[in-house]
């Protein structure tokens, strides 16, 4: 539940908002107008910028986290399609790699993605790398501590086509790269998370995930919109080929 101060702040900022409206329409698309008015309105979106994440999508692997505590202080974690890098700020508070708490085990957060990432504290990030290309482990390899990964977290996609079907295989087949990642790097109980489109290859990946973790879990969290065809995959307990 929100907090009134929050609910204060938010109302004041969709005051400001309203009172530009007409501005911030002009010369906007119908799908650009839908957008911005679809922002306006999510609470997570307020929420982020309250709480100084990059974007929303922080509330999505927090949720996952407070239901099944997959990052803890002291575990090494890649964030795969790090940009804009809300995920890392999640895995660097969490896993304690900025050092926060003097008292906790210090973690290691890597991110990467094919775009530029803003600098973070606590994280080390691989910008315009292509974590599905060979080359890539061996930059991670080089990074990671000597013991590998603990967590790997993928909310990768690929820009979106509009052809449903395609842009869901060429997403599972994204996650699929993330999977043969962590046969190299990935440690014994370590865990998987990864981000998928709703469709007919979903069993595939899920029954590829089953061979090598004890269990997998369909997670659909409250902060993924209810009309979005996204779904994520928790596999826990990574087992050794």
């Amino acid at each position: 539940m929100f907090s009134s101060h929050l609910l204060t702040r938010s109302l004041h900022s969709s005051c400001q908002f309203w009172k530009k409206f007409p501005q911030s329409l002009k010369g906007k698309s119908v799908a650009e107008q839908r957008w911005l008015v679809r922002q306006l309105n999510d609470p997570f979106v307020k929420e982020a910028k309250v709480k100084n994440y990059r974007c929303r999508s922080a509330f999505k692997l927090l949720e996952i986290h407070e239901k099944y505590k997959i990052l803890q202080p002291g575990l090494r974690v890649i964030d795969c399609g790090a940009a804009p890098g809300a995920w890392s700020q999640v895995a660097v508070e969490k896993v304690n790699s900025d050092k926060a708490d003097l008292e906790a085990p210090v973690g290691f957060v890597v991110g990467v993605d094919l775009l530029q990432i803003t600098p973070l504290e606590g994280a080390q990030f691989l910008p315009n790398t292509d974590v599905t290309n060979s080359t890539t482990i061996n930059k991670l390899c080089d990074l990671l501590p000597l013991q590998g990964a603990d967590v790997i977290l993928s909310d990768m996609a690929p820009n979106a086509s509009g052809i449903k079907e395609m842009d869901h295989e060429k997403l599972i087949s994204m996650c699929m790269s993330v999977l043969d990642l962590a046969h190299k790097v990935l440690q014994p109980g370590g865990t998987f998370l990864c981000k998928y489109w709703d469709g007919w290859q979903a069993p595939l990946l899920k029954a590829q995930l089953a061979k090598c973790f004890q269990h997998v879990k369909t997670v659909k969290p409250q902060a993924s919109r209810q009309d979005s065809a996204e779904v994520f995959f928790l596999a826990l307990r990574y087992k050794i080929k």
